[in-house]
């Protein structure tokens, strides 16, 4: 990615500093909404969202079919399609869930792309991100969006910003609340009629495709680490429940299907400032 877009979420990143470093005790679910909301409009301003009517329907149909059934803050939820070819998805406090183009093109079946989704929206109502945030970390969210959208800027240790301490909260992040996401999601997706083992499925698509071609699956990687302990924790999870759970749980859809053939015909979405 270019110098330009590096610079421009500089400033993202340092707001975060600031609210975080102010030693917020605690943060109010109308607080996280006007939190969200702004995080999302400098989001949406830099990435190259799909603006498909008929494919955001679809995102949105299914987000909401999850969300629905486990948010008990009436959230304002949004589920955007970022026109990008890597695999990735991340989640702004609030309700704003953000799925890569390429990610959805490399689910194979609905339930894949579901438990990433599921996934994400259990970020959001555990509170992740804003937990670290009350615990007067020094470093909050707006950092982590420096890394979830510039993934090298983490893994370079991205300056003076991250010395402060934004490398830590990811590690932290990723060893307990994504352990928690997976768990929760996996809930979420039985909840909403929908099989509970695409889940760890793609992530096994993740994992072969970075160690087969590198790269491809680097983003989603590099903020949420995969490892092969994590696949089988979700398989035991699976497993662990009665065979008559599972039963009739839907898989795959003629719908999901040509959702990923209008995403393939549709042309790039140019990028913002272009």
């Amino acid at each position: 990615m270019s110098n330009t877009r590096f610079l421009r979420l500089a400033p993202l990143a340092i707001a975060g500093v600031f609210l975080t470093s102010s030693g917020c005790a605690s943060i109010s679910p109308q607080q996280e909404a006007e939190m969200g909301a702004n995080y999302a409009q400098q989001i949406n301003a830099q990435l190259p969202l799909v603006r498909d009517p008929e494919a955001l329907a679809y995102m949105n149909r299914l987000g909401d079919s999850l969300a629905v059934l486990v948010d008990d803050q009436g959230r304002n939820w949004r589920f955007s399609i970022v026109d990008d070819p890597d695999i990735n998805a991340f989640a702004v406090p609030g309700g704003y869930i953000y799925v890569n183009k390429g990610l959805i093109l490399r689910a194979q079946t609905l339930s894949q792309l579901a438990g990433v989704v599921g996934h994400e929206i259990a970020h959001v109502t555990q509170r992740h991100s804003v937990k670290q945030m009350e615990k007067g970390q020094k470093v909050g969210i707006g950092a982590t969006l420096a890394c979830i959208l510039q993934p090298t800027f983490c893994q370079n240790g991205g300056g003076d910003l991250l010395n402060l301490g934004a490398t830590a909260i990811m590690a932290k992040f990723s060893r307990g609340d994504e352990n928690e996401a997976d768990q929760y999601g996996l809930q979420y997706v039985m909840r909403a009629g929908l099989d509970p083992r695409g889940l760890p499925e793609m992530f096994e698509i993740m994992l072969a495709e970075r160690n087969n071609k590198g790269g491809g699956s680097a983003s989603f990687l590099a903020t949420h680490p995969i490892e092969e302990d994590r696949i089988a924790a979700t398989r035991r999870q699976i497993a662990a429940l009665p065979e008559a759970s599972l039963s009739g749980k839907t898989r795959d859809t003629p719908g999901f299907q040509a959702f990923k053939a209008r995403l393939r015909s549709l042309p790039q979405t140019p990028k913002p400032g272009r």
